[in-house]
């Protein structure tokens, strides 16, 4: 039960984040290709081109990680590999991005940050919980069963 919502709890406020940053690549594109002035010999166009392709890019990825954290939650199963690595990779770019946030934008912006990554970083730790570590169905073990309590000997001379 926690697992679900802990996955589906992520998907939706990475569609929110999603969505605001987004918004805030289209403000700073618009903003970008108004001034119409040369910041080091760069081109506006081209900056205001890029920042709304990165604003499309980081709004795609955030919501195929939602798309992935809410088919985890819908089928309460752990997610597959592809959808681990997106989410790792999302929880790194998370990490980084609040060390950067602390820096420029204050600690509000920190802590929604790490609220983020808790929750992805939760939802990996929650699903992989329920296996056993290197133990696969249909694993053979080669190592036998240890002796009984009463014939342990020692191993040095």
């Amino acid at each position: 039960m926690l697992r679900r919502l802990v996955a589906g709890l992520a998907a939706i406020v990475l569609v929110a984040e999603a969505a605001l940053l987004v918004l805030v690549h289209l403000v700073l594109g618009r903003t970008t290709e108004n001034q119409s002035m040369s910041i080091a010999g760069s081109d506006p166009d081209v900056m205001s081109k890029a920042t709304y392709g990165l604003g499309a890019g980081m709004g795609a990825f955030l919501l195929l990680t939602a798309a992935l954290a809410a088919l985890t939650a819908i089928r309460d199963r752990e997610p597959g590999r592809f959808a681990r690595v997106v989410l790792v990779s999302a929880a790194v770019t998370h990490g980084v991005l609040g060390v950067l946030a602390v820096a420029l934008v204050g600690w509000g912006a920190f802590a929604v940050m790490m609220l983020i990554l808790c929750l992805l970083v939760l939802t990996l730790t929650l699903y992989a919980g329920g296996r056993e570590i290197g133990a696969a169905e249909g694993d053979v073990r080669d190592t036998p069963p240890p002796p009984p309590l009463g014939e342990l000997k020692p191993t040095s001379p």
